[in-house]
């Protein structure tokens, strides 16, 4: 008579698991089942360039500076509370409202979308390096003479983009004015002074 075959005993996932156990014991048996040998396992993480704070040189309103910088911190974070420069001001903090507007290179920026550590080296233009001594930047001084502004805690931010808009467009068209200033905010809605100002400031500027 045939011996009876004994039946394999079915390996359940359970079991096959906690063979694994961890760690090297676990690459093993891995390597077993697969048939072929695995990278050894890495105890700890590799080596990494991290920058946790780092001197940065700006030159901020015809200044040039010297700040620490973390690695999250924003440029309205620098400008406010290193360089007491409280012209942008900190509204939606998301990129959205345009209070925060300055100058990097000459075109409009989100400050607080902007890592000051990825702009060492940069020139900055906020509200307050506009005016020479008494006398107003055309921008500044239209937005007073078309009242350009209710309660004035966006007007920085306008005034900035409305600058950035000037110099790349000496002579802008009212759509011109009105998409140049389209990524800034007005909460109470001033919206046609707004534009009015900014054209006559360009009128100003072109006379010269």
């Amino acid at each position: 008579m045939d011996t009876p075959r004994k039946k394999k005993k079915a390996v359940s996932r359970r079991a096959f698991l906690q063979t694994m156990g961890g760690g090297a014991v676990g690459a093993g048996v891995v390597s077993r089942v697969l048939g072929k040998e695995m990278p050894a396992l890495q105890a700890g993480p590799g080596p990494m360039d991290v920058v946790s704070s780092k001197t940065i040189s700006l030159t901020v309103n015809g200044r040039k500076v010297k700040v620490a910088a973390e690695a999250g911190e924003t440029l309205l974070q620098v400008l406010r509370e290193k360089l007491q420069l409280t012209g942008a001001k900190r509204v939606c903090n998301r990129g959205e409202c345009g209070g925060c507007t300055v100058l990097v290179g000459g075109k409009p920026v989100y400050a607080c979308h902007t890592l000051a550590l990825q702009i060492d080296g940069a020139e900055i233009l906020t509200v307050e390096g506009l005016a020479e001594g008494d006398k107003l930047h055309p921008v500044q001084q239209a937005f007073i003479d078309k009242d350009g502004y209710q309660c004035g805690f966006c007007t920085p931010g306008f005034i900035m983009a409305s600058v950035g808009l000037l110099k790349k467009n000496p002579q802008p068209t009212f759509d011109e004015i009105r998409a140049g200033v389209s990524g800034n905010l007005c909460r109470c809605g001033n919206y046609q002074k707004i534009y009015a100002a900014v054209g006559a400031a360009a009128e100003t500027m072109r006379r010269g």
